[in-house]
């Protein structure tokens, strides 16, 4: 039986919590990453495999907390896949200069340090007051030096890569990076198109914490060519599709299993395929060769007059629209209730950017993004719009859609 140690992931010194994981993980600990908030549950420890691990919180965005039990030697794969990935790249995995501004207590921020040490490269912290603040980052950056030789790459999600790009000095920044892995939501196609016209090195990617990360990854220089979607499998990984077009993925690197309220669950299916949650589309590029694309997620899916509707692809439409007509847009959310008639509508909370205008000028720019939609289908379009001055996705990007209905029914 395994033994199991907490760790708490503080905002702050992040340099002697790494240490701390790596001390426990050398001397055979399963680490369970808790982070710096809300009630934290340890796993139950009578069934820790014996060897050394980390136990991680998903990041999916089905609600429900649950657990993912990845051993030492599904990480290190998962390092080494990445590695073979920059290396046809082009790129010598231990000269890079890995930038991590992502939370350690997931996965996506984990995976950034633990790739340093399989590596031999260097690993740098962001912080996110860093991320948010111009001025911080040009400090940041000043006190880094010039490091000759080195490569630097960096894994964003959306709402950090789009901060930054509206900056001169989160530009410049971006266009340093040799690879730019961008994931945990859906890139918009005004994002796209603007890191396109800036000459961003954007590898757009998907992968979870039940696969140890990245499981596939779109070449940079064909996100530059043009090209879009999640790219193409990293190293053992197989893709195929349910009949309801819900992704399914087969890896070596698969978690052991999952904690969740219900106990110990096994991951796998059949034969070892696991299903992720997420709508997609596989394209073969050749016969050996599947171009990955989401639609989003299975589990916020609504029926709407008899019609599915995936929230994520009208949000992302919309938001477009907003940015390419001007309008400060911060943050749009779609989100279901239930209509006798129709069986699901929509309701969409805004959220505009923090500028000096009142509540008026609010409702203007409100009735101003409903026009819109009004070339929708029926079932695409809201039944109901409402301000939010606090909409805001988590840390990773991703929207906790239970935390808003919350919201809604409350505000109601």
């Amino acid at each position: 039986m395994g033994q199991l140690m907490p760790l708490y992931c503080q905002k702050t010194d992040n340099e002697k919590i790494l240490e701390n994981l790596e001390q426990a993980i050398q001397e055979g600990y399963w680490v369970q990453l808790l982070p710096p908030y809300g009630d934290n549950e340890l796993i139950a420890t009578d069934f820790l495999p014996k060897g050394s691990g980390v136990v991680v919180a998903s990041g999916g965005s089905s609600g429900g907390r649950q657990y993912c039990l990845q051993p030492s030697i599904h990480l290190d794969q998962s390092a080494a896949d990445t590695g073979d990935w920059l290396q046809q790249e082009g790129i010598v995995p231990k000269n890079c200069l890995i930038f991590n501004p992502l939370p350690i207590h997931h996965v996506s921020g984990l995976m950034p340090w633990w790739r340093s040490k399989c590596w031999g490269a260097a690993h740098i912290s962001v912080s996110p007051e860093i991320m948010r603040d111009p001025l911080l980052l040009e400090d940041f950056l000043g006190s880094q030096g010039e490091k000759k030789g080195l490569k630097s790459i960096i894994s964003l999600v959306p709402t950090q890569l789009k901060r930054l790009l509206t900056h001169q000095i989160g530009l410049k920044w971006l266009q340093s990076f040799s690879v730019i892995w961008v994931g945990g939501a859906a890139l918009s196609d005004e994002l796209e198109e603007s890191s396109r016209e800036n000459g961003l090195r954007l590898s757009p990617c998907y992968g979870a914490t039940e696969t140890a990360a990245m499981v596939t990854a779109l070449a940079p220089q064909e996100f530059l060519s043009g090209s879009s979607g999640c790219g193409t499998p990293i190293g053992d990984v197989e893709l195929r599709l349910a009949s309801n077009r819900c992704l399914e993925v087969k890896t070596s690197r698969l978690a052991v299993a999952c904690w969740n309220e219900n106990g110990l669950e096994k991951l796998s299916g059949d034969n070892g395929w696991w299903r992720s949650g997420d709508c997609a589309s596989l394209d073969n590029k050749s016969s050996a060769i599947t171009q990955l694309k989401l639609h989003g997620r299975i589990d916020s899916a609504i029926n709407s007059g008899g019609e599915t509707v995936f929230p994520e692809q009208l949000e992302t439409r919309l938001f477009d629209s907003c940015l390419a007509s001007g309008i400060p847009i911060n943050a749009i959310l779609f989100l279901p209730i239930k209509d006798h008639e129709w069986g699901h509508r929509l309701v969409a909370l805004v959220r505009f950017e923090e500028i000096e205008f009142n509540e008026k000028k609010s409702l203007e720019l409100l009735e101003e993004v409903q026009t819109f939609t009004n070339s929708w289908q029926p079932y695409e379009r809201p039944l109901r719009w409402q301000l939010c001055s606090d909409l805001a996705a988590n840390q990773l990007g991703k929207w906790d859609r239970s935390l808003w209905l919350n919201w809604l029914r409350n505000s109601s």
